[in-house]
């Protein structure tokens, strides 16, 4: 008999132990829904989603071979090593940009106001490397977070035998931090192909050189979403009259004047850039694509 009373005493504790548990729980549990209701507003919060991954083949790193994979860019600022920068005044607005693009040697150096800081990208022909590799503690030391894109004939980029292929491989073991790749030969011929499908002309035949600008527009038009570019003038602008005379480049005041030179190498029979030839292609692909010039702005033919 005390047996089963003892068995029923241990029933009815365990029992008022669940209840009690039961209604703990359930208390929490009601708190924490209240308080987790209360904390959000009736609309949901919209957290923007990472920017996707691009992995584009056409650019493959020096130091393993790597294809380049980064996070695509919102908002890009293409900057110009035009002298049109000069006064411009539009640093700050160039770095507000997530990604900053600039070409060859153009220093930020001394032109902050105008041109900017910030450095994302460096779109770098093969003929200009010299150049960067003679002031390498500020390209190279002091910039190491910008990625160098290099663009070039394949007998100079060649990773058995290219001179300056070899020049890369050494600034990437001087400097293992930065970020070194070169363009394919396939991306190479890919952009020939697109200057002769945009102008009708084959680029090798007509005895002409692509800039590093053709570069830097089709790398910004693959990485970026909404494209400002500073500092390039319409195919128009040289032919226009009053025009201001400004430097070729706006960190080599007293050489040739930007239009000189552009009307120069437009009329060489061989070995020129077709600079204006390049502008009327970059104002046909704003029509398509969100890209605004600004400094000057390009009218809207």
């Amino acid at each position: 008999m005390k047996i089963i009373i003892r068995l029923c005493v241990v029933c009815l504790l365990l029992g008022a132990c669940s209840l009690l548990f039961h209604l703990c729980c359930s208390s929490f549990c009601w708190t924490l829904c209240w308080a987790q209701c209360e904390a959000s507003p009736e609309s949901p919060v919209h957290v923007s989603p990472a920017s996707p991954l691009l992995h584009l083949p056409g650019y493959t790193r020096v130091s393993d071979g790597q294809v380049l994979s980064r996070p695509r860019c919102q908002r890009c600022s293409v900057v110009s090593s035009s002298g049109q920068m000069l006064g411009s005044r539009k640093g700050q607005e160039i770095d507000s940009a997530e990604c900053v693009l600039r070409m060859n040697q153009a220093p930020t150096q001394g032109f902050e106001e105008d041109v900017g800081s910030r450095s994302t990208v460096r779109v770098v022909s093969h003929t200009s490397v010299p150049l960067l590799v003679r002031n390498s503690s500020y390209f190279f030391q002091q910039s190491s977070d910008t990625m160098y894109i290099i663009w070039g004939p394949q007998k100079v980029l060649n990773p058995e035998k290219g001179v300056v292929y070899r020049t890369l491989l050494k600034v990437q073991e001087m400097y293992p931090k930065t970020q070194v790749y070169t363009l394919t030969e396939a991306m190479m011929a890919h952009c020939d192909l697109i200057f002769k499908n945009e102008t009708g002309k084959d680029r090798m035949k007509s005895g002409s050189f692509l800039s590093t600008g053709w570069f830097t527009m089709i790398l910004a038009m693959e990485m970026c979403e909404n494209i400002s570019v500073y500092g390039m003038v319409s195919e128009s602008y040289c032919r226009e009259k009053n025009q201001p005379s400004v430097p070729y480049h706006y960190f080599e005041k007293g050489k040739m004047t930007e239009c000189s030179m552009y009307l120069v190498h437009e009329r060489a029979l061989r070995g020129g850039h077709r600079f204006i030839t390049e502008k009327a292609v970059f104002s046909r692909w704003a029509k398509k694509k969100h890209i605004v010039f600004t400094h000057p702005s390009w009218k809207n033919d």
